[in-house]
């Protein structure tokens, strides 16, 4: 009987052990060791809930059988089962890297696993690493066929970004921008929670005209529900330009030069005077970022607001930056059914941009000449007779009273509703207005060189647009059993207006830069008003059974007012499948292969960028010079296109995605893009009296192949190692030129027929003759197959081309304990730039009166008969046979391996920060741009993608960045 009771008492306190209600506490940090606020705990299956502190710290009661979910927006959600725990610390993922993920597509939203596209996601904290609001900047090297180019380091200039190759010849190249669900709008790259890059024709179809050249997606941060929670994010760095692999003269070594080929020695005195006018134009600037931002709100409402102040000093003097934004989103579930997203965005940018030709005399003034006075003031050439530099000039004595300015404000405001009309019918109304000025003023002072002529002149310029955006989209979902279908419809507006006025004046009081001051008005007071109207319906359908098989079509049908009366709309079709075969029952336990999908897409763009809003109508110009009798006369200046249409373009892809052991996750994308009707001006004969129509010409394929590699290569505690790659190869080439036509132009780059369109055509260098140092060219019709003579060299095919063979980038990011390393590598291979800089100070003695170069490592120069090492032609006063003339000579590559940034974090510890009440602080220095590695003799070889010359370039800077990132 006693063991009896003894039983049953051991059995009923089991129970109640197993029943007992008890705190649970624990840490919720991010794959970094951070602490994460605002992280929904909830006891599932009961309405016991809680959220994390600022320390990431939770405390909630829960029984041994219960389950704790953890979940918040932009994390994978996590369950664990308490058992006999009474202490449970959480790790979350960041959900670009979760196949559950939430990935923007279009006008939708799908989970990374059910695209059928090709989209890659690039998360906010990627982009930590960028110390620049330049969009090309924050994509280079980032994303697999996206390639990035800054042909300047002045932070005034803008980027060019290019997604899958160039498929035009002359409208526009560069991707559609959406924010926020609606085309166009601004962003601060502070503000950025996401940005993500479609590439095939299943993803950027839904946009219809203007998705040929992909789109890209960003998508801003907004608050989350919890206690207001504030960040202090501040920078402060220093840049220097570099110079690469060039050098240019010094008096002593520009003066051993010139004796080699002047017919009277200069003189030695000459070397007295050594100006480095490259120290005297390039500075060490200063660069300045800071942020602040509150986040918050209630379950039903969240708010998030920021402010940013940037200043990038240019590294050439009388040159920066300015840029204030402010930005506040809004999202509030104002019913059950009513949900609001309210954004608010304002950015106002100032810039003074160097108005003298600093960096072209930087790189070509003569060292021999002086760039102060005894006093310390500026020379000015005018006074000095013996000035030796060709130009005669020095930017110095102009930057004293000169100057060019810009200034801007844009504001965006979005409302945009979701309202649950039926449980499975949503409907939307997205709206946006935005509103863009501009101010820009040039004035140049009757004492300075460039204003001496017109005894002081000033410019002033004024602009103002507005564009009027609504989306209207219903979107249907019904699950029946394991069949799930979804059905979303869109209609689409939206205006643009813009206007423009300007004047000059000349002869104003010497330090007087108001208009009104003049004497004389250069030309009559301009301006312009231009617009155009974008209307757009679409319809997509998406299936999909037992989360194995997909399907998405779509048809977009779009009318644009800038096209001619006889094609003012076009229809776009998209069609994507894709198959989970991890979910099928013969991979479903693999152990090794933990995910596979194949993807297939085919589909219609096209691309109406870059063409004038009017282009298809005839024009007529007001002019004094058609008056008649007294009166103004107008003549037509355009011939009418009715016909003109949009570029078209057709994109077929294949995309393999698959994980290994949970650690490695491989993207694999092949594409056949071909873009026809391309616009271009087609000549006229002179007869016609026009000089030229646009028409739509013709073809251009673009090929290629892109590969994406995340791997956590090691996960410690303390301790984790993840590596992101990226690689992707294209190559174009002209299938079709219609109306006759083999070559659409003449230049350097022709489009021609069979080749691709970034092919350099040009005469071929063939060297010295060793004989008499002259230079060579190719000659395909001479028995020697060589001529001294230019002018009958043969001009051919090189068979290099600006466009690279392959491009990507290697992150690496390393966390030990509370330490935090990232090494960025961006590289380029295969494409030839056209250095035309040499042209002036590689030029062989053409140009005595500039300075030159320093002859690269290798480089040897003619001096000796029967020399045969010799790269160069013997230098003679007035030039060798025109050696300097364009030709393969000065074509070189323009492959690179960039170590674009390396950062280096330490986050404080919790404990340390008690005290002053701040929750989290990490501190981090930063360096871009630290180590270049290329044959390329120039300042840089990144140049614009779309020409692949280097001229004059302004250098790319080296810069270091100290910061603090602060949450309270």
């Amino acid at each position: 009987m006693k063991k009896l009771i003894l039983i049953i008492s051991l059995m009923a306190c089991a129970f109640l052990l197993k029943a007992q209600n008890r705190a649970i506490t624990g840490t919720v940090t991010d794959s970094k060791k951070l602490p994460l606020p605002g992280i929904t705990v909830t006891v599932l299956g009961t309405k016991t809930a809680t959220q994390t502190d600022a320390n990431g710290k939770y405390t909630i009661n829960a029984e041994n059988e219960s389950t704790l979910e953890f979940k918040a927006l932009g994390f994978s959600s996590q369950t664990i089962k308490v058992g006999t725990n009474t202490t449970l610390n959480i790790s979350l993922t960041d959900e670009t890297t979760n196949l559950d993920a939430v990935t923007v597509v279009g006008y939708t939203t799908k989970k990374k696993s059910e695209i059928s596209s090709a989209v890659t996601t690039v998360s906010g904290a990627q982009l930590n690493d960028v110390t620049s609001v330049n969009l090309g900047n924050l994509l280079q090297g980032k994303a697999p066929g996206v390639v990035a180019s800054s042909a300047s380091g002045d932070p005034t200039a803008g980027s060019t970004v290019v997604v899958r190759g160039v498929g035009t010849i002359n409208a526009g190249i560069g991707p559609l921008v959406v924010v926020d669900g609606n085309i166009g709008g601004t962003y601060n790259p502070a503000d950025v929670d996401n940005i993500t890059i479609l590439r095939d024709a299943a993803a950027t179809g839904l946009y219809g005209s203007r998705a040929a050249n992909g789109v890209i997606i960003v998508t801003t941060k907004k608050g989350k529900a919890g206690e207001t929670r504030f960040s202090l994010n501040s920078a402060v760095g220093f840049a220097k330009a570099t110079t690469g692999n060039f050098q240019l003269m010094d008096a002593q070594q520009l003066y051993d030069y010139q004796k080699t080929f002047f017919t009277t020695p200069p003189a030695p005195s000459l070397v007295n005077t050594n100006t480095n006018w490259w120290d005297e134009a390039f500075r060490t600037a200063m660069v300045n970022n800071h942020t602040l931002t509150a986040s918050g709100g209630s379950e039903k409402s969240q708010f998030y607001i920021s402010g940013n102040y940037f200043k990038e000093e240019g590294t050439l003097i009388n040159n920066d930056k300015t840029q204030y934004s402010l930005r506040a989103n809004l999202t509030s579930q104002l019913t059950k059914k009513l949900k609001l997203n309210a954004l608010l965005s304002g950015i106002v940018i100032n810039d003074n941009i160097n108005p003298e030709s600093a960096v072209y005399q930087a790189y070509l003034n003569m060292p021999y000449d002086p760039a102060y006075n005894a006093d310390g003031s500026p020379t000015d050439p005018r006074n000095i007779p013996s000035w030796k530099g060709r130009d005669r000039s020095n930017f110095l004595q102009s930057l004293q009273y000169n100057y060019s300015r810009a200034r801007s404000f844009t504001s965006t405001g979005d409302i945009n509703l979701d309202y649950d009309l039926l449980k499975n019918l949503t409907i939307s109304s997205y709206n946006r207005a935005t509103i863009a000025s501009g101010r820009s003023n040039n004035y140049y002072d009757r004492r300075s060189q460039s204003g001496a002529t017109n005894l002081g002149t000033a410019s002033l310029s004024n602009t103002f647009a507005t564009t009027l955006l609504s989306s209207n989209r219903i979107k249907y979902s019904v699950n029946i059993g394991q069949h799930n279908f979804s059905i979303l419809g869109v209609a689409e507006i939206e205006s643009y207006k813009y206007d423009v006025n300007g004047i000059t004046a000349k002869g104003l009081p010497a330090g007087m830069d108001a208009i009104n001051t003049a004497t004389d008005i250069t030309n009559k007071p301009t301006g312009s008003y231009d617009g155009y109207k974008n209307i757009k319906y679409l319809a997509q359908a998406d299936y999909s059974y037992q989360s194995k098989y997909y399907l998405v079509a779509s048809v977009v049908n779009e009318y644009a007012s800038r096209f001619g009366k006889n094609n003012p709309a076009a229809t776009f079709y998209q069609f994507g499948t894709s198959w989970i075969l991890s979910n099928e029952s013969f991979l479903k336990d693999n152990k090794t292969i933990s995910f596979l999908k194949l993807r297939a897409s085919a589909g219609t763009t096209g691309n109406q960028g870059g063409i004038d809003y009017y282009q298809s109508f005839g024009l007529y110009n007001l002019n004094a010079a058609a008056s008649y009798n007294g009166q103004t006369g107008a003549f037509p200046t355009q011939i009418a296109n009715p016909d003109l249409t949009w570029e078209k373009s057709r994109t077929y892809n294949l995309g393999l995605d698959f994980s290994l052991f949970k650690r490695i996750d491989v993207t694999i994308d092949a594409y056949d893009k071909r873009n026809s009707d391309l616009l271009f001006a087609v000549p006229l004969p002179s007869t016609v009296g026009y000089a030229n129509i646009r028409r739509n010409i013709g073809a251009i394929r673009n090929r290629g192949i892109e590969f994406t590699i995340n791997s956590k290569n090691i996960q410690l505690k303390d301790f984790n190692w993840e590596t992101n790659f990226n690689m992707s190869f294209n190559r174009n080439k002209v299938m079709e030129l219609n109306q006759g036509l083999l070559v659409v132009n003449t230049s350097t780059q022709p489009i021609a027929l069979g080749h691709d369109m970034d092919e350099w055509y040009m005469q071929k260098w063939a060297g010295v003759n060793p004989a008499d140092g002259k230079p060579l060219w190719e000659k395909l019709d001479d028995p020697t197959g060589v001529t001294s003579t230019y002018n009958q060299a043969t001009r051919q095919y090189t068979g290099k081309s600006s466009a690279p063979k392959f491009s990507g980038g290697l992150t690496n990011t390393l966390n030990y304990k509370n330490f935090t390393l990232s090494a960025f590598l961006n590289f380029v291979y295969g494409n030839w730039v056209y250095n035309d800089s040499r042209f002036y100070f590689d030029n062989d003695g053409v140009y005595e009166s500039y300075n030159q170069q320093v002859l690269p490592k290798g480089s040897v120069r003619w001096t000796t008969p029967g020399q045969t090492d010799a790269t160069h032609p013997q230098a003679k006063f007035g030039g060798n046979l025109q050696s300097h003339q364009t030709s393969t000579r000065f074509l070189e590559n323009g492959s690179y391996l960039r170590l674009r940034n390396v950062t280096v974090g330490y986050n404080l510890p919790a404990n340390w920060l008690k005290k002053a009440s701040i929750n989290a602080a990490r501190l981090y220095v930063s360096g871009d741009n630290l180590f270049t590695a290329t044959k390329f003799s120039g300042v840089d070889p990144e140049v614009d993608l779309t020409g692949g010359i280097s001229s004059f370039r302004y250098p790319t800077s080296r810069r270091f960045v100290f910061g603090v990132n602060l949450t309270f």
